[in-house]
């Protein structure tokens, strides 16, 4: 079985089920998709995503405040550690970071608002998730100044280089992969997830947008989470069986799902 390690499920596009977001789980669940996790992404979806996880047994939610979506709202560490305690469904902050690459003009606030998810995570035992773009050294010294290394994180769908991912994971952080990896021009990643050990690695859809090949310029959704991971499973030379084995087990040990 298989686990959609970040997904929006508030922003599917559910078209071809009618309206029915039970449907586009049920699809996923059909082909071995058994777990999923629906990310927050700023103050004004987190409720909604808490409920799509208190409404399917198989979904469960983050709490957070994507870096760019800061500037229509933060939330200060003290409130973060009460709303990740809101629910037994939420297992992890994020999604957070930095995004330097379509917000270099907002660097401060994304950096106070990353540190406050990380002091959060590090007081409430919950992981961190990752979202970093052109912002590698920021990233990783943040983390290493006010992370929780024991709770850790995951730096989700990454596209950065083996230094990067190899310093993360010294830090005890896992790395999650998408379709980008399936991409033509996504050799560097190709090489990453090569060297990675698979005791790090998750996969993940982040639908519904970067769908894999051969679907590439539809919208995406969490059933195709297992495009995914055969694609890293010939990469990495092992059966999709062992593939998905071994990430549900990071998935585990990571999020702590009830």
């Amino acid at each position: 079985m298989l686990v959609d390690s970040h997904c929006h499920l508030d922003r599917l596009d559910l078209s071809p089920y009618n309206g029915n977001l039970a449907d586009a789980i049920q699809a996923a669940m059909a082909r071995g998709i058994d777990r999923l996790l629906c990310i927050s992404i700023s103050v004004e979806n987190r409720s909604t995503v808490l409920a799509i996880a208190e409404q399917f047994d198989n979904v469960y939610a983050t709490t957070g405040i994507h870096p760019l979506d800061v500037s229509s709202g933060t939330a200060a560490a003290e409130q973060l550690v009460v709303w990740a305690k809101d629910h037994p469904k939420i297992l992890g902050l994020g999604e957070t970071g930095l995004d330097y690459y379509y917000d270099d003009a907002n660097k401060a606030q994304q950096q106070e608002s990353f540190v406050a998810h990380l002091s959060a995570g590090a007081q409430t035992f919950k992981p961190i998730v990752v979202h970093t773009r052109n912002a590698k050294e920021d990233t990783l010294a943040l983390i290493k100044q006010y992370g929780d290394l024991e709770t850790a994180g995951v730096l989700h769908c990454f596209t950065e280089d083996w230094d990067m991912a190899r310093r993360a994971m010294d830090m005890n952080y896992c790395i999650s992969i998408s379709g980008i990896v399936t991409f033509k021009n996504a050799e560097a990643l190709r090489d990453v997830v090569r060297k990675m050990p698979l005791d790090r690695l998750l996969v993940e859809t982040d639908s519904p947008y970067l769908a894999p090949v051969p679907y590439r310029g539809k919208k995406n959704e969490p059933k195709f989470v297992l495009e995914v991971a055969q694609y890293i499973a010939e990469l990495k030379g092992v059966p999709l069986e062992e593939l998905a084995e071994i990430t549900t087990a990071n998935f585990e040990r990571l999020f702590k799902p009830a």
